[in-house]
């Protein structure tokens, strides 16, 4: 049919989840959405766990082998939710079977392969898109206007840190974030990307950066049946973890804004705990993600007898980005509908033939970014993103 597009998702688990979500419920929700998803199928390596998968999350039928599902005819996006190290090489062969691609962040492992998958991109013509969900939070968007509309006037600072706490526990297993070869960095890509990102949306392009990282807990018990589990003296086998536990930069942004970036794993009673703050010469910002429907908001432009930061509740229709496909003002959204968010544009996105931010370019230069931080923590000098 030629509003319907078929969809092929890699990867099952938690972002499987996430994107099956958003693929169910963006035309139940989103009139406007110009192509209808149909799912295809789920691919897994596991082939009773993605049967089941693709049963459960609403999927026709599922594939073992990836190279097998993007050489299908009746699919025409592939979905890309696997860990760092199949990004490239999945999405590189999409393209060239003509798929449109939608690819979880970080964009790749390396600068050099982000700069494959833009590259491939590119010469298929195709669109590619990356899942940075966060863009399309509504506050964000928000922040997004006001900052455009010049409302904050001259923009100075960004701070921005984003917290968990999930792998304190020392005997917490060495499962594959924490695998460099697999996941590509830890914190600084996992949830690093994602304040860059925002960083980069809501600021403009970061310049150089001065950065540090760390890792605290430098072993952790291999996973059952990775090795045989048990040591020669018969105690639990330990492995290295190769990522870093926590990351910290500097920024220099190329407007003459400076920023302060901060992301651990270490953060004890931090769940997920993203916020930033933006003060520019006319006002400031402050959005964290734990109460993702408010955004406290500071303007100069207000009288002085009563000038102080605002929480504006982001819930009206017809006021605030994506509001009008959901519920009546003041009635919350949450976390999965970003996704469906993301998945509305993108689908726009392939009917009108161009990439949505944030394109594979902008998952490009986010990883330019990741790179000269790790550069920089390894040298311990600023270092210039080589976009």
């Amino acid at each position: 049919m030629a509003n319907t597009i078929g969809v092929g998702l890699v990867g099952y688990k938690f972002m499987g989840k996430s994107h099956s979500n958003a693929y169910r419920q963006v035309k139940a929700f989103f009139p406007d959405v110009k192509l209808t998803p149909e799912m295809v199928a789920l691919c897994g390596r596991d082939e009773a766990a993605v049967k089941a998968a693709a049963a459960q999350m609403g999927w026709q039928g599922y594939e073992t082998d990836w190279q097998r599902l993007v050489a299908r005819d009746d699919i025409g996006l592939i979905d890309v939710s696997t860990p760092g190290d199949s990004h490239a090489t999945i999405a590189i062969e999409a393209a060239k079977h003509g798929k449109h691609i939608f690819c979880e962040k970080p964009l790749a492992n390396t600068l050099a392969e982000a700069r494959q998958m833009v590259a491939a991109v590119a010469q298929a013509g195709v669109v590619g898109m990356v899942n940075f969900n966060y863009r399309r939070v509504p506050a964000v968007q928000l922040a997004k206007q006001l900052i455009e509309s010049g409302r904050l006037g001259k923009i100075y600072h960004w701070r921005a840190v984003y917290l968990q706490d999930w792998i304190m526990d020392p005997n917490f297993p060495l499962v594959w974030r924490l695998n460099k070869q697999t996941a590509g960095s830890g914190t600084l890509g996992d949830l690093g990307a994602h304040i860059i990102d925002l960083a980069r949306m809501l600021v403009g392009e970061i310049g150089e950066v001065s950065g540090l990282t760390e890792t605290f807990i430098k072993q952790r018990p291999l996973l059952s049946g990775t090795t045989g589990g048990l040591g020669a003296a018969g105690g639990q086998e330990m492995g290295e973890v190769t990522v870093d536990d926590a990351a910290l930069f500097l920024a220099r942004f190329e407007n003459g804004a400076v920023g302060t970036f901060e992301v651990t794993r270490f953060a004890n009673g931090r769940a997920n705990y993203n916020s930033f703050e933006i003060n520019g010469s006319k006002g400031s910002l402050v959005f964290n993600l734990e109460r993702m429907n408010e955004l406290n908001v500071l303007l100069n432009d207000e009288q002085h007898d009563v000038q102080g930061f605002r929480n504006v509740l982001v819930t009206s229709g017809g006021v605030h980005p994506y509001m009008d496909a959901w519920w009546p003002a003041g009635h919350i959204i949450g976390w999965e509908h970003t996704f469906t968010h993301g998945v509305r544009d993108l689908l726009n996105g392939i009917a009108e033939g161009t990439s949505p931010p944030a394109t594979f370019e902008d998952g490009l230069r986010c990883q330019a970014v990741l790179d000269a931080v790790e550069r920089s923590a390894g040298s311990k000098q600023w270092v210039q993103p080589e976009y």
